[in-house]
């Protein structure tokens, strides 16, 4: 890989282009070009992302395409890449938009790597990497919030990431494995207490969280899920504007109320947690992770936890391809990528910090 064009640059797309510019030529576009009080590392290209032959012109100029749009728009950006013959890489956590980039990847000469963000991405990377210490598995439990460090209000909750995407995981059914048998299970349900270092936490169920894992451990363990960590009360509420006001029918309304009533903060805090349970030489055995990560400063701008963490999880996968750790061609589960190979590249070091 040389040339590489970012897709949307919220602040988490154009973190990818920063941290990308360090070992590649980068590129990036959107509608408009974003204005930040530093100099980006990277030249921008104006044009709409909906128009299909400008972006078929722009492509052309790249081997790689990275797309941090909204998942809505990510069919359409794969499938161009894969009749370019390109390199893709997004941060969808949506199934369906999954399911179709692999099933693109079947006939790819090049890689096709959807879900390489937190959750879908690292958090399974973390939970792959815990269960391939056992012998014989039982559970695999693994969780994710990115939360104000300093909430207020009942919803204690701000969009520090694409509403949209809040939305549609809220929405849509999760993927499970329960009874060691694979299935479909509400959002906003499965509801279960959390005490972290001493803070109360709620977690349920939410979509695309696992990615391709319940493919990948169908018949190895007796339950997989994943679920998403918010302060007490959340949840409660949100069923209550989705279900109660029936807000789920009208996702435009839902999105402008919330970004309105709960805009970004720059204090925020990325919890991920995972814990796989099962036999070690015959004895039942717990193995855990945990890591909080906050606010850093990266090529002097200080970026939210949110924001650095989704970006340098996808950059790490990409370095890892570049660097021929990982597969040349084809569909890439996140739960593949080795935890320590990803550690050793130069976005992944940010975790250990």
């Amino acid at each position: 890989m040389k040339n590489i064009l970012v897709l949307g640059l919220g602040k988490v797309g154009t973190l990818v282009g920063v941290l990308l510019s360090k070992n590649f030529n980068v590129s990036g576009l959107d509608q408009n070009k974003p204005h930040y009080d530093f100099k980006l590392p990277f030249n921008v290209i104006e044009t709409d992302v909906k128009n299909k032959e400008n972006l078929i012109t722009v492509f052309k100029d790249f081997d790689t395409v990275v797309s941090a749009l909204p998942f809505f728009l990510n069919k359409n950006i794969a499938k161009i890449a894969y009749d370019l013959d390109m390199n893709y890489f997004d941060l969808t956590e949506d199934i369906e938009t999954t399911d179709y980039i692999k099933s693109l990847s079947e006939n790819s000469k090049k890689i096709m790597a959807p879900q390489c963000g937190l959750a879908p991405g690292l958090i399974g990377i973390i939970g792959n990497n815990l269960a391939n210490e056992f012998d014989k598995l039982r559970d695999i439990e693994l969780r994710v919030g990115a939360l104000p460090r300093y909430p207020n209000g009942q919803l204690a909750y701000s969009f520090t990431w694409s509403p949209e995407g809040v939305i549609n995981e809220y929405i849509n059914d999760a993927q499970v494995i329960q009874n060691g048998v694979k299935k479909m299970v509400p959002s906003l349900d499965g509801f279960e207490y959390i005490n972290i270092e001493g803070q109360e936490f709620e977690a349920f169920a939410t979509s695309g969280g696992l990615g391709t894992m319940c493919d990948t451990y169908e018949g190895k363990v007796d339950t997989l899920n994943y679920k998403t960590i918010r302060y007490p009360g959340h949840g409660k509420l949100m069923r209550f504007l989705m279900y109660e006001l029936i807000l789920k029918n009208d996702k435009p309304q839902l999105e402008k109320i919330l970004s309105n009533a709960k805009p970004p903060v720059e204090e925020d805090v990325v919890y991920v947690y995972a814990v796989v349970e099962g036999w070690k030489n015959k004895k039942i055995s717990r193995s855990e992770y945990f890591k909080a990560f906050y606010p850093i400063e990266i090529q002097g701008h200080k970026w939210r936890a949110i924001s650095w963490t989704t970006a340098a999880s996808l950059v790490s996968v990409i370095e890892m391809v570049n660097k021929g750790s990982l597969k040349q061609k084809g569909f890439i589960k996140q739960e593949e990528i080795p935890f320590e190979k990803f550690l050793e590249t130069d976005s992944g070091k940010l975790f250990l910090d």
